[in-house]
This record gives C-alpha cells, sequence and structure tokens, in this order.
C-alpha cells in the first residue's frame, strides 16, 4: 500500500467500482498522489482530480513519472510566484524563505523550503518554528511536490497537519481566444495604466480563484433574470494600476478582512494590473494579473464574478483582457494556483488550456 512518502508522487491505483455475479469489476486510475489519509486518497489526474475512499482501493503503487518538471523549473516559478505575492516582512533560513502577513492568506505566512536551508533538515524545521513563534503567529509550511516531499515526511513525524492540496498551474501565452459560445464579445476593454484611486487588490491566496467566486461586490447589483442574456454583451473590462474600493471589497470579503500587511501584499509589485469588469456600471467581475520571473510569468489569481453573472463568460474575458496585458508587457507563460477541490475553477482553466505544473499543500504546525 502506499506512504506518507508517496505523496507528489505518480501511482497507479486499482479500484473497485462495483460488483457483477458476486465478483468485483476494477477500474484503474493513473496520476499523481496529491493527498492520503486514513480514509481517502486523491488523486490529480489529466481529467481532473480523483476521490478514492481507501475502501474501494485493490491495489495502489508508485509508478515512473513521465514527463515531470525539473527541480530548477519547480523552484524558479515558486519564486516567480513569492514575487507576485510578496509578504511584507521575511526572513531566511539559507534559501529557505520565511514570509508573515498579519496572517493574511496562508501562502503570504508560510516558508517555501526550496534549496539549502544550510543546516540538517530537523535543524531547519525548529528554526521556522522558532521563527514564527517570535512573530506570534503559527508556523507554517508550503512543500512543493514532490520537490519538498523530504520536508513533508519530517513534517509528518512532528505531527503538522495539512490542508486541502493546491494545483500549481500553467499554460503558454497567448491562450486560445475565447469561444463565441461561452463567451460573449466584449464591448470594449480599457486600460487605465496612468492608475486610478484606490489602495491594494487581492490575489488568491495561494491559490487562484475562479469563476465561482462568493456575493459581495460593490455597486448595488441587479438580479439576473432569465431573459437578460443581451445584457452581459455590453460587459467593459477596465485593467488599472490600483483597485477601486469595489475591487478592494471583494478582496476584503474573499480573504476576510484587508489589514495594512495585505494592502503590501497586493500591490508591492512591480507590474501589476487589477481587472474591473462592468455591466451598465456595476461592478461584476474582478481580477488581477502580475508579471514576475525576470518578466516571463504572468500570474492569474482572483478572478472573481457576482453570483448573479456567473456563467456569462465574463470569468474568461476578464482573464484574457490581464493575458493580453501579460503579452504585452512580454511574459510567455502564465501560472494560476487553485485548490484542488474546487473543481469548477479547475474545469475552467483546463478549458484555457491550464495544465498542472506541480501541486503543494500547506503545513500547519500543531498547537
Amino acid at each position: 500500500m502506499l506512504r506518507q512518502q508517496d505523496v507528489g508522487h505518480r501511482i497507479v491505483v486499482r479500484r473497485i467500482v462495483g460488483i457483477r455475479e458476486g465478483r468485483p469489476l476494477f477500474s484503474d486510475a493513473l496520476g499523481e498522489l496529491v493527498e492520503l489519509s486514513e480514509t481517502h486518497l486523491t488523486l490529480a489526474t489529466a481529467h481532473g482530480p480523483l476521490r478514492v475512499p481507501v475502501t474501494q482501493v485493490h491495489r495502489a503503487k508508485r509508478v515512473p513519472p513521465t514527463r515531470r518538471p525539473t527541480a530548477a523549473a519547480v523552484v524558479a516559478l515558486e519564486r516567480a510566484a513569492d514575487e507576485a505575492w510578496p509578504a511584507p516582512t521575511r526572513g531566511r533560513i539559507g534559501d529557505w524563505l520565511l514570509r508573515s502577513a498579519d496572517g493574511w492568506t496562508g501562502r503570504a505566512n508560510s516558508a517555501l523550503p526550496i534549496g539549502d536551508p544550510d543546516r540538517p533538515l530537523a535543524a531547519a524545521v525548529n528554526e521556522v518554528e522558532r521563527w514564527y513563534a517570535e512573530q506570534g503567529q503559527p508556523a507554517m509550511i508550503n512543500t512543493p511536490l514532490p520537490l519538498a516531499a523530504p520536508v513533508g515526511t519530517e513534517l509528518d513525524a512532528r505531527g503538522w497537519t495539512a490542508r486541502p492540496p493546491t494545483l500549481v498551474q500553467t499554460a503558454p501565452l497567448p491562450l486560445p481566444a475565447p469561444s463565441s459560445v461561452d463567451t460573449p464579445p466584449a464591448a470594449g476593454r480599457v486600460d487605465l495604466a496612468g492608475g486610478q484611486a484606490g489602495a491594494a487588490g487581492g490575489q488568491a491566496g495561494g491559490q487562484a480563484g475562479a469563476a465561482g467566486g462568493q456575493a459581495g461586490l460593490a455597486g448595488g447589483q441587479t438580479s439576473a433574470a432569465g431573459g437578460q442574456a443581451g445584457r452581459w454583451e455590453s460587459a467593459v473590462v477596465e485593467l488599472a494600476t490600483a483597485p477601486s474600493e469595489g475591487w478592494l471589497a471583494v478582496a476584503a470579503g474573499r480573504k476576510g478582512g484587508l489589514p495594512d500587511a495585505a494592502r503590501h501584499v497586493l500591490t508591492a509589485v512591480d507590474q501589476v494590473r487589477f481587472a474591473h469588469g462592468y455591466v451598465d456600471g456595476t461592478l461584476v467581475a474582478v481580477g488581477r494579473g502580475t508579471v514576475t520571473g525576470q518578466g516571463r510569468w504572468l500570474g492569474l489569481s482572483l478572478i472573481e464574478v457576482s453570483p448573479e453573472a456567473r456563467r456569462q463568460g465574463l470569468a474568461r474575458q476578464v482573464i484574457h483582457e490581464l493575458v493580453a496585458w501579460g503579452v504585452s508587457a512580454g511574459a510567455t507563460h502564465a501560472f494560476l494556483q487553485v485548490e484542488q477541490h474546487n473543481t469548477a475553477a479547475v474545469a475552467l482553466y483546463q478549458r484555457l488550456g491550464f495544465v498542472t505544473h506541480h501541486t503543494y499543500l500547506t503545513r500547519v504546525a500543531p498547537h
């Protein structure tokens, strides 16, 4: 059977899917093991996430990887993602990064164990625990897999828990053109690069948001009745170097507030744009884009659509406007981070051409 050391590696699972004439029926699944518990295991497969109860597993084993990004490629992408989400308080343990932002989002408040910590692994984890204790915060470590699998094994032995797996997904730019079937044409695009009043905006904690989103978009929303399909064709996406108050309200609602440290995280990037999607003057969609990693990577995050405007192609419209800006800024690839269980978001990004580059787990120290 599988062990925690197999998390982050490619496995094949033979599972029981039914019974016929008193005999079990089997089906095989191949993918990356992103979660393993006493009750279930989760694979990232070519068709999306697959959660399998342990009671249905007949056999499971690790298999050789196919095309896997090199360790150097994972490190480069993780550092580009860190640049796109800069915590205001930082430290180092050798090459490891320590990050704190008053508890706002997991990624801005966790260590990133890539590279050489310049000491034995156990001593490095001890130092992580000490540093976060000084910040008055619980110790957390983001473990890119399988690169940081040895770190994960050490944390398992210490009783650290794991948050849901996050997929780091990438796509070459430009993305495929929006489908005329599910994405209404935009009435226009306005790039307010000269600046716009407002404080900070937001990126998915590590985790890129999806077309789902949540309520809370400012601006007096109206209900989308059945006969208003043509209304969404008037959508206009504006790109600005700073977010509006309405944009900030979305970030605050999604992330549970917006402390000063969050404002630094969201705006302290040299190349950043905040997308505002309006219909009839009402803000109904938002998003954030950054260009980091020596200009190679466009980071997409906080792609959010108000409830009454969902499934109208607005998320795609926001993404494609941010992509157009990123390409004009010289980016050649896009990345985003999305929780593996957010199936709606994963499906949207898959249609746009994104594939999983690697996964990570946010590990949390026991109290």
